[in-house]
């Protein structure tokens, strides 16, 4: 399967391009954490497009579009393909020149331009990173839950993906 495939009829080639250009498919995930290896960003993001999938299908989530909860899933962290770049040593480290800073919020202003996003899977995107956010947002946060739920099981989804999926991802 292509990348085109993967992210459905709304995605264009210009936008694949543009993942591409970006280093979507090529950077880490984290540099400490999780997906910490070249490409680890893809990999994770895909192991919440299916946990979401899988949640959606399980407990029958409602969404606008019915390829959202793959939508969500590979594109929550786009936000890292500013955050890492490669050193002379062809190590990730820290991007010192990022763009900007934030991580849900910033996915979304990455992507605008370039994909468009119903407001569910903005919502999504801009919450998924639950209460690992500062605990003054959380209040942001729940009022999210609150007005779309899906917003917890993106954060569910992704917990899954980088708690307890990724040491088994070779499994899967």
């Amino acid at each position: 399967m292509n990348a085109k495939d993967l992210f459905g009829e709304r995605a264009t080639y210009e936008f694949i391009d543009w993942l591409d250009s970006i280093g979507y498919f090529d950077c880490p995930a984290s540099i400490s954490h999780h997906g910490n290896v070249n490409g680890g960003l893809f990999s994770h993001c895909l192991l919440v497009a299916n946990q979401l999938n899988n949640l959606t299908k399980k407990l029958n989530l409602k969404w606008d579009m019915p390829d959202s909860p793959y939508i969500v899933g590979l594109l929550h962290d786009i936000c890292k393909c500013d955050d890492y770049v490669l050193n002379n040593d062809l190590k990730w480290e820290y991007n010192k020149n990022k763009k900007m800073d934030g991580h849900g919020d910033k996915s979304i202003l990455m992507l605008s331009g370039h994909f468009d996003l119903t407001p569910q899977e903005s919502k999504c995107i801009q919450f998924h990173m639950g209460s690992f956010t500062d605990k003054e947002q959380w209040k942001y946060y729940c009022n999210a839950i609150k007005e779309e739920p899906n917003v917890l099981y993106t954060h569910m989804a992704d917990m899954i993906a980088s708690q307890i999926l990724e040491d088994k991802a070779d499994l899967l």
